[in-house]
């Protein structure tokens, strides 16, 4: 018996059935089925299921007719790509130079000590997701960080956890 050292061969193909793939076709037809247009049809597929699945990053490699080593290495450069299910919140903290230097580590353990939460996780809840970015370009505003899609300027620790736990639902 011979093993197979190609697991993307063993996954599943996507069902194009599902609205969602459907949806993925019409952006690849609107952006025109060609690598160039690879960011933006990740961006939708993303915004449709949430996360990119392994199937779907297949899927969409073979579609537009790139390596699937390369669709991944995009997705997995890119920060705001996830091949994780996020939490209802997601909260992004920046690790750039001048965040760092002003604090952004301190965020990090703070929001590991109230919440249990490492860079890359998300809680059992599915309430949080915490991710890291290497610069947000908002350098002036040290340290930042985003929840869902809002920045928070030269925030402080405590104010951080507030906010999360104000977003989560969660009394101090």
């Amino acid at each position: 018996m011979q093993a197979t050292l190609n697991r993307a061969s063993q996954m599943p193909d996507v069902n194009r059935t599902d609205p969602r793939i459907k949806r993925v076709i019409v952006a690849m037809n609107t952006y025109g089925r060609k690598p160039e247009s690879l960011i933006q049809v990740l961006h939708a597929a993303q915004n449709l299921f949430g996360y990119l699945p392994l199937p779907v990053i297949r899927f969409i490699a073979k579609e537009l007719k790139a390596s699937p080593s390369r669709v991944f290495g995009v997705v997995t450069f890119y920060h705001f790509f996830s091949l994780k299910p996020n939490g209802e919140h997601n909260c992004l903290v920046c690790t750039g130079t001048a965040c760092y230097v002003k604090g952004a580590q301190l965020l990090l353990d703070q929001i590991e000590k109230d919440f249990n939460l490492k860079p890359g996780q998300t809680t059992p809840d599915n309430k949080l997701s915490l991710q890291t970015a290497r610069c947000i370009g908002s350098c002036g505003l040290a340290p930042a960080a985003t929840i869902d899609e809002e920045i928070l300027a030269k925030v402080t620790p405590g104010e951080i956890a507030k906010v999360l736990r104000s977003k989560m639902g969660v009394t101090a």
